[in-house]
């Protein structure tokens, strides 16, 4: 007689299936909860590919497009498709780099060749007929040495190199047609369930591969081009060939031989050369008497702001910082959420009226006595803290919507300059495995939440879907307003960030929600040897996050 299986779908409901039943059909079971093809599989809190089998009692849950598991599931499986579409049409021989995101889509390059839109077109044909060939994702455990093998015989030297600094004994390959490859993250288990999908030609040198994404599941938007952020990608993207460091296997060779003090300078160095260049362009602009400076979470604003602040010092200004956060609304008339919370992140949390009457008056030469808001009793106070601007002033605000132009509505252009950060990071783990620059603030933000708030690594992770959504609405719609540009970003820091959040990831528990997040997190951070942080400069940005700044007093 067979064995049959208790299963628990989301803790509530129970069923039964025969031993050996495979996720995936298991999942048909539960189809009518989910609005897109199941991806993945949850199994007593591990992520399971849909292939594997249960042989005991379980709690399951699955995931599709529209949640955070199920959207990198999607996007790790488009690109292999992508890759296998690439090497039907152009070849055996071709392959692709898939570099960074940019407006929901990641950008992307022939190796050593160009393209065009004609072949652009074939390949996307081609991914489409994978979806109808209904392929499977088949996941191998591998020798780790046995990889390295493979992949110098087939000349893929990017993933042979990656591979030497992974300590597991084992490695996850994936298999799609008759191609192999390395992803660290999940795949799904058809082509038929990763349906929806654009390609769009930006010129000879490369291409974007979109799909959609948690906050526009049904289908895939068109690609926008926003200039100014693809240039600074390209500027690091340039400059980290140059230096010889495009791959994560590419930093290890260095730290491996004990000479990463170089890398760190260097990375300093153009780190500071984009704050000479923007001082320089406010000195030359003259009219400038407000600098507005906005970026995601733990883009590292507030030393962006400082330093820059001694470097318009040394330009002859004196400069002046104003906190919209003391311009908060009184408690009683802030705005509030529909679940009833307040919504502190909406620009109608902010006394706008009075910001731009003391904007305005301080403009003109008047004295305002400037408040600071007090979170306890949530109220404005008055503590005699007087400001008046001379000519040779000048006020940096630094916040969620310094680019919002309803902000400082009442003041005009010629008297802002607007910037725009984040960590824009250049580096790839190897060809295909990029590098989230959302991970990169993900994992600085668990350090500072840890080192400064007394939050474990399960909190930040928990937080983190609320501070996306908060960025895709008050500050992404605002980047192309920017007069520039600074990339965050440190070409060696993913190093050090390991030395700091590994142990943190690791204190996440196994029944925790999180847990999954964390995991994926910790393999990431596998790929990148530790890096001492003992050499990184006091007034380095990274010192904002893992302690010791001499610019940031938490």
């Amino acid at each position: 007689m067979e064995r049959m299986i208790k299963v628990v779908f989301q803790d509530r409901i129970v069923k039964e299936f025969s031993q050996n039943t495979t996720l995936e059909e298991i999942s048909h079971s539960f189809k009518e909860y989910y609005n897109y093809p199941i991806l993945i599989a949850k199994v007593d809190n591990n992520l399971t590919h849909l292939g594997k089998t249960i042989t005991k009692k379980c709690n399951i849950d699955f995931y599709d497009r529209t949640s955070t598991v199920g959207n990198n599931v999607y996007a790790s499986s488009v690109q292999l498709m992508l890759i296998v579409a690439i090497k039907r049409i152009c070849g055996e021989d071709t392959d692709v780099m898939i570099e960074h995101s940019i407006d929901k889509g990641i950008y992307c390059e022939l190796i050593n060749r160009k393209i065009t839109k004609q072949e652009l077109k074939k390949i996307e044909e081609e991914m489409h007929n994978l979806v109808a060939e209904d392929l499977n994702f088949t996941r191998i455990s591998v020798a780790r040495l046995d990889a390295i093998k493979y992949f110098k015989k087939t000349k893929q030297l990017d993933k042979v190199k990656v591979l030497k600094y992974i300590s597991n004994s084992y490695v996850n390959l994936y298999r799609l047609d008759d191609v192999y490859d390395y992803f660290f993250g999940e795949m799904a288990n058809s082509t038929k369930d990763i349906d929806d999908f654009k390609l769009t030609f930006i010129d000879e040198t490369g291409f974007v591969l979109a799909y959609p994404n948690i906050y526009n599941p049904e289908c895939t938007l068109d690609y926008v081009h926003h200039k100014p952020i693809f240039d600074k990608f390209l500027e690091y993207t340039n400059w980290g060939k140059a230096i010889g460091i495009s791959t994560a296997a590419d930093l290890n060779e260095i730290v491996s031989i004990g000479k990463y003090n170089e890398i760190i300078r260097l990375s300093e160095a153009h780190y500071e050369s984009q704050l000479a260049e923007v001082s320089e362009l406010i000195y030359k602009e003259k009219n400038v008497k407000i600098v507005l400076i906005a970026g995601p979470s733990s883009s590292g604003k507030t030393t962006t702001s400082k330093k820059l602040a001694v470097y318009l010092q040394s330009k002859g200004f004196k400069t002046h910082s104003i906190s919209t956060d003391d311009y908060f609304l009184e408690r009683k008339d802030t705005p509030k959420k529909p679940n009833g919370d307040y919504d502190f992140e909406s620009i109608k949390a902010i006394d706008i009226n009075l910001f731009n009457k003391h904007l305005t008056k301080l403009l003109e030469g008047g004295k305002v006595s400037l408040p600071e808001f007090n979170f306890v009793l949530g109220k404005k106070e008055y503590k005699n803290n007087y400001l008046q601007i001379k000519e040779n002033d000048i006020i940096i605000i630094e916040g969620l919507h310094a680019l919002n132009d309803e902000l400082t509505i009442a003041i005009e252009d010629k008297y802002k300059y607007k910037i725009y950060i984040s960590p824009l990071t250049q580096l790839n783990i190897d060809n295909h495995n990029r590098i989230h620059t959302s991970d990169t603030r993900r994992l600085r933000r668990i350090i500072r939440d840890n080192k400064y708030r007394g939050y474990m690594a399960a909190d930040t992770l928990k937080m983190w879907k609320n501070i996306r959504e908060g960025e895709e609405k008050y500050i992404f719609p605002y980047q192309d307003s920017a007069d520039k540009v600074i990339n965050t970003a440190l070409v060696y820091e993913l190093g050090v960030l390991k030395t700091y959040a590994e142990p943190l990831l690791f204190s996440v528990p196994e029944d925790d929600e999180t847990y999954p997040e964390a995991i994926r997190l910790i393999n990431f951070l596998r790929n990148f040897l530790p890096i001492p942080s003992d050499e990184v400069p006091k007034d380095s940005i990274l010192r904002e996050f893992i302690g010791g700044s001499g610019f940031v007093h938490k």
